[in-house]
């Protein structure tokens, strides 16, 4: 499969330029494009909040991913590099147009997924060492941490998601499927749907 890969951050853009920029590419290189995944969303939310996030899931080892350039992916270079690793893991090849980069299945793509990882790795560590220290330094302030015992969170893992399911549904994606899209139990997708989805 070959998936052409759109994103534009505000709905004051149009994904026309990079569909035509894409389009032109293929042709270049006697490619066609079988699936367009298209989404108006700051690249700074995390791949799980957006569509490609199950477009991730869905690749598999050969696939192709077409897209005008990285910084379609992530807005900051470690959220691009562990989308890289994790392609790059799986066999799925990424092409950008205006960077010309070819990552796939050859040696410099394995290292440059080694590099990618590591990074991503050392980055998730540095981001809990900050966190338990900010925990830790508001427990000796003796602020008091988490919600009231009892009390239901305002927002969950799923909040914000209520579009990108309701497009799951409508393409026949199970509640089970949709779980490990969003790796969360079945259980938790269907009380969502249930507390904090409408259905028209």
């Amino acid at each position: 499969m070959i998936y052409g890969y759109i994103r534009v951050s505000t709905d004051k853009q149009t994904v026309d330029n990079q569909k035509f920029e894409i389009e032109r590419f293929c042709e270049r290189n006697n490619l066609e494009i079988d699936e367009w995944i298209e989404e108006t969303i700051s690249g700074c939310k995390t791949p799980d909040k957006r569509l490609l996030g199950s477009l991730l899931e869905e690749v598999k080892s050969g696939d192709l991913i077409v897209c005008s350039e990285l910084s379609r992916l992530g807005r900051n270079l470690f959220m691009i590099m562990s989308i890289l690793n994790q392609l790059m893991m799986n066999e799925v090849r990424i092409w950008t147009i205006k960077d010309n980069y070819r990552l796939g299945d050859n040696i410099q793509s394995k290292v440059l997924a080694f590099a990618f990882g590591l990074s991503a790795e050392i980055e998730r560590e540095l981001l809990s060492q900050r966190t338990k220290e900010a925990l830790a330094r508001k427990r000796s302030e003796g602020k008091v941490l988490g919600r009231p015992y009892g009390s239901k969170a305002i927002n969950v893992k799923l909040t914000g998601r209520e579009q990108d399911i309701k497009m799951l549904l409508e393409r026949q994606f199970s509640k089970s499927a949709i779980s490990r899209i969003y790796g969360v139990d079945r259980n938790t997708v269907a009380a969502f749907m249930k507390e904090r989805m409408t259905f028209s």
